[in-house]
């Protein structure tokens, strides 16, 4: 049985264009591939979404399919039907082509030869070619074309890790692909992980139909060269002198509440893990990750040369050879 285009929209049979538009626009920001990267089923939806607006957006083929309904389904999709005439001598080729709000033909540009989207088939090779010739451009990708309908726009955003922990503001330059860099700020709320989406309503590109569409970031932590973020934990690369790890010592290192202490045992190696419970970032499930520390002995630049003769002693504490186990 047909799917009813209607329903998919969510609408009822009488919705004018301007409710059908709406409908098209909240469902394709719903489920566009770009923000369901993993969920093939929000893939699925969105392509039923985007047929479904196809014909009803267009006068002529609406009133086709309240006409015929599953019949104007089946002929579509029939092969038979590429190259002969509708109904009262309408084409349904054309239902493919120059509609107001999107063209199908660019669903298929984007999609690699027997990808899940679809191989090329002779129709839709006919049909890029045609539009090839007209538009003087076949690289644009279904995305994009999506995009250029309903304005939204989407850009990573780097946040420095005490914001990311205690909320604040961000300024950042957001390029518009046309040339333009714009100067935003954007507020930052508490407790957010990297891969988080914050929506700026309207302050995406214009639509063709005059609207804006929204300004989608995606949150990254700021590098940095001694912390980094994985999962809720937050990990951090702590430097520690030669004294330090053989004596042990007490050293206050960045938390969520201020400083923190921490206790470096005596005879520490490099690459030892030490972890402060409760410190890390608030996960999914409302509980702290936390804070890793991982010691890094450091050497001085430079070595006095009145202990040149104590280092060689030194030496003498190694009872076997370190790289024994390195071999394979």
């Amino acid at each position: 049985m047909a799917e009813d285009y209607y329903s998919t929209l969510g609408v009822s049979r009488s919705a004018s264009q301007d409710e059908i538009a709406k409908a098209y626009r909240r469902l394709a920001r719903k489920f566009h591939p770009d923000l369901n990267p993993d969920d093939e089923r929000a893939k699925r939806q969105f392509q039923q979404v985007q047929v479904a607006y196809d014909t009803l957006s267009d006068t002529e083929k609406r009133k086709l399919y309240d006409q015929y309904g599953e019949g104007y389904e089946a002929y579509r999709n029939s092969p038979f039907g590429a190259g002969q005439g509708g109904p009262s001598g309408f084409d349904f080729r054309d239902a493919f082509e120059n509609t107001e709000g999107f063209q199908f033909f660019e669903f298929f540009k984007g999609a690699r030869p027997g990808s899940e989207q679809g191989g090329e088939s002779p129709r839709s090779r006919s049909r890029s070619r045609r539009s090839s010739s007209s538009s003087g451009s076949s690289s644009r990708s279904y995305s994009d074309d999506l995009q250029s309908q309903i304005g939204d726009i989407a850009a990573e955003i780097p946040v420095p890790l005490r914001i990311m922990i205690e909320g604040g503001e961000v300024q950042f330059k957001l390029n518009r692909g046309d040339g333009r860099t714009e100067e935003l700020s954007v507020k930052i709320p508490a407790d957010v992980t990297p891969g988080k989406k914050i929506r700026l309503r309207g302050l995406g590109q214009p639509t063709r139909s005059g609207q804006k569409g929204d300004l989608f970031l995606t949150i990254q932590m700021q590098p940095h060269h001694a912390v980094k973020i994985n999962g809720s934990n937050i990990e951090m690369k702590l430097p520690i002198t030669l004294s330090e790890a053989i004596y042990g010592a007490k050293i206050d290192v960045p938390a969520l509440r201020g400083d923190v202490t921490i206790r470096i045992p005596s005879m520490c190696d490099s690459g030892k893990r030490l972890r402060v419970k409760g410190q890390g970032l608030k996960g999914a499930d409302g509980l702290r990750g936390d804070l890793i520390i991982e010691p890094l002995i450091q050497l001085p630049e430079e070595i006095p040369e009145s202990l040149e003769s104590v280092i060689k002693q030194f030496e003498q504490g190694y009872e076997k050879n370190l790289r024994d186990g390195i071999r394979w």
